[in-house]
């Protein structure tokens, strides 16, 4: 396993990391038995950076890994997340920041978080989602660099909202955030244009999620599944999505039958390419996982000549059925 600075200020953490929204639910069944072996094989092979949150399973995920690490005598970092007050999800520009992170729900909220993981100290606390319109009048990231100060949490920052991801910028450059974290794979490559080398400017650390595009980029899809109305899946690929999806997966694995690399090991390969990403957090659910992606770490980079091909296969989603 290699190993990432997580910013300028930050600890030194896997570059792959283990991302832990299954296990709290929301992708079919799982059973805590599965979900224990695969934070079990995850750190025999290196991983020191868990991503959860309090929606994943309201709380079971942040609970399995607070029970399952209080027993480990290695040093693991947790990231977890906070969402907003309820209300509209992404905020729309006219919610009011008071109302959806106030410091009374906030500092209860952390608590929560603090009790589920089993700790005293957050390793990172991430606002689960933002808006543009909060720019200029950041009060929760000052609440939360407050309870910072005070010890609760060592590092905060905001988990971008996938329609504006470059909204965090002007909080980078005003020194709000120590660490975000961003969609960026073979198909969402924007963060690429500004988002990361202002974050090398700031030694803001940059955790990448959703390297497989919710699964299509590992191309185990044939675009005809279906999946189970609480399945996140069943919203995300609504319509067409996959059917999409996986013809331009085909078109990659068609390009690149003959280099030695699987989709899987291409798609983290990609994520991790840029300098400014400190993990990369697959999302893992069993022990076959865990031993797929934590090998990733080990195999040859990319070469330049990959590189450019992959940027090639950029897919503008803004512009949903242009050039279906």
């Amino acid at each position: 396993m290699k190993y990432r600075k997580f910013g300028s200020k930050g600890p030194e953490i896997s570059e792959i990391g283990f991302g832990a929204w299954a296990i709290g639910g929301s992708w079919g069944e799982q059973s805590d038995k599965d979900s224990l072996e695969a934070l079990d094989i995850a750190l025999g092979k290196g991983v020191n950076f868990i991503d959860t949150a309090a929606g994943y399973g309201n709380g079971r995920s942040e609970r399995i890994i607070g029970e399952f690490l209080k027993n480990r005598a290695e040093k693991v970092y947790v990231c977890t997340k906070t969402p907003p007050a309820p209300g509209k999800w992404p905020p729309s520009p006219y919610c009011r920041i008071e109302e959806r992170y106030s410091e009374k729900y906030l500092r209860e909220n952390v608590e929560e978080r603090m009790k589920n993981l089993q700790v005293e100290s957050l390793d990172v606390l991430l606002l689960h989602t933002w808006t543009r319109a909060w720019n200029d009048n950041p009060k929760a990231l000052e609440i939360l660099q407050k309870m910072k100060s005070e010890g609760l949490i060592k590092q905060v920052g905001i988990s971008t909202p996938e329609h504006d991801q470059n909204c965090v910028i002007q909080l980078m450059r005003d020194g709000m955030v120590d660490v975000l974290q961003v969609i960026y794979n073979i198909f969402e490559q924007e963060p690429a244009a500004q988002l990361f080398p202002v974050a090398l400017e700031t030694g803001t650390g940059i955790i990448v999620r959703v390297a497989f595009d919710e699964g299509v980029l590992t191309g185990k899809y044939k675009g005809n599944e279906t999946f189970g109305p609480d399945d996140f899946r069943s919203n995300y690929y609504a319509g067409d999505r996959l059917e999409r999806g996986v013809r331009r997966t085909e078109a990659i694995k068609k390009e690149f039958k003959d280099s030695g690399f699987s989709m899987p090991e291409l798609a983290l390969k990609f994520a991790l390419s840029h300098e400014a990403v400190s993990t990369v957090i697959p999302g893992i659910r069993n022990k076959q996982q865990a031993l797929m992606n934590t090998l990733i770490s080990e195999i040859p980079e990319l070469s330049e000549n990959q590189m450019l091909r992959l940027r090639e296969h950029s897919w503008n989603r803004g512009f949903w059925y242009g050039g279906k």
